[in-house]
């Protein structure tokens, strides 16, 4: 009895000191994770944590191509979605859908996790709040909007562009498998303001180019300061109504409600290909202009820091004979855009080993803009 309370007292402990330190967010993690047989996030895990609703009003189907899903993928094609677990594989041509195709019991009406492909789509917000006023230049600093930043060593000066170009100078280690760094306590934790705000600034921002989750959530909270309202609402009125969107999406939130900007807006491949189709019509749909051309072009445009591989939430691959540009999300989560051929690609899954030889960028993006072009070329 004396040894069982020795053990009671010893775990109670262990506990208290967990949340003094600031680890109560491991516990989180580990409902999330283990005790659901996975070993990190994964791309169903949006029923399990609070989110505010991206609603559609008047969906609108793709038109399918004349030759929507005649020709079977290549065999070599087939082997490497399988490999890397994917869940969908969507081609849009001109305009249309070509090819989509499904694996692991997912379908159309799928809702996987963006993962960083929210990114983009968060600085896409950046982009309209600038063209509608409500923020009035790129280069206001975060300390407008937080003042407290102003007492922070290199934090006064960081800009909203800097935060988009991954110049912010942030104290951030972008690591997905230590569940003491910063992604797991933003990602698992309750309050994104103690997990973000808490980080220091170790330089001058605009000195160097470091991808880090940190400066996009910081760029959302500025959003949302700025906004006055949800940016899934805003989300929803900018992008998710006009464009037609097939489905109502979701992006999880803290406890208090904050969007995590830097990742996880849960939706349907068929819709993710839509915001791709928007950058290959330099941001219109139809006749309507839904985003600023110009504001578009600076996202896609190369970071002379970043030695030309990443833009404003986008990467860019010029180094390839078929240029491309995309939004990219942990495991393999793809929206790439390939100018030349008037064509976007999509690739959800779970690709938990995706190697990143080629400059920090996937092998496998350079791979599947290779092998579609010259099959539906």
């Amino acid at each position: 009895m004396k040894a069982l309370k020795y053990v009671i007292g010893g775990a109670a402990v262990g506990v208290a000191a967990v949340y003094l330190l600031g680890y109560d967010y491991l516990f989180s993690g580990i409902s999330k994770t283990y005790l659901k047989g996975k070993s990190s996030a994964y791309i169903d895990d949006g029923k399990l944590f609070p989110g505010n609703l991206i609603a559609t009003d008047e969906p609108e189907l793709w038109t399918e191509d004349a030759e929507y899903n005649h020709k079977e993928l290549p065999e070599n094609v087939i082997e490497n979605l399988k490999h890397s677990r994917t869940a969908a594989f969507v081609v849009i041509k001109s305009g249309k859908i070509l090819h989509e195709q499904y694996w692991d019991g997912y379908n159309q009406l799928s809702s996987t996790n963006s993962f960083s492909m929210a990114k983009a789509v968060t600085v896409m917000l950046l982009g309209k709040a600038l063209e509608e006023g409500l923020i009035g230049n790129i280069d206001e600093k975060l300390s407008d909007f937080y003042p407290e930043f102003k007492e922070r060593e290199f934090g006064s000066n960081v800009t909203l562009r800097n935060l988009a170009q991954m110049e912010a100078g942030l104290d951030w280690d972008e690591d997905y498998n230590n569940p003491f760094l910063p992604n797991a306590k933003a990602y698992y934790g309750r309050n994104l303001i103690k997990a973000v705000f808490s980080r220091r600034f170790k330089e001058e921002p605009g000195t160097r180019y470091q991808y880090q989750s940190g400066s996009t959530q910081l760029l959302g909270f500025a959003l949302k300061k700025a906004l006055n309202q949800t940016l899934a609402s805003y989300l929803s009125e900018k992008f998710w109504i006009p464009m037609g969107m097939e489905q109502n999406a979701s992006w999880s939130t803290d406890h208090y409600g904050m969007e995590k900007t830097y990742c996880c807006i849960h939706s349907n491949a068929r819709d993710y290909a839509k915001l791709g189709q928007l950058f290959l019509d330099n941001g219109k749909v139809g006749e309507k202009q839904i985003l600023n051309p110009y504001f578009i072009e600076q996202m896609r445009t190369p970071t002379e820091k970043s030695e030309e591989i990443y833009g404003m939430g986008l990467w860019i691959n010029h180094d390839n004979p078929v240029k491309h540009y995309y939004f990219l999300g942990l495991q393999g989560q793809y929206i790439i855009m390939v100018p030349e051929h008037n064509m976007v690609i999509v690739r959800t899954g779970s690709y938990s080993n995706n190697p990143k030889n080629d400059r920090g960028r996937p092998d496998q993006v350079k791979f599947l803009v290779n092998e579609t072009v010259s099959l539906f070329r």
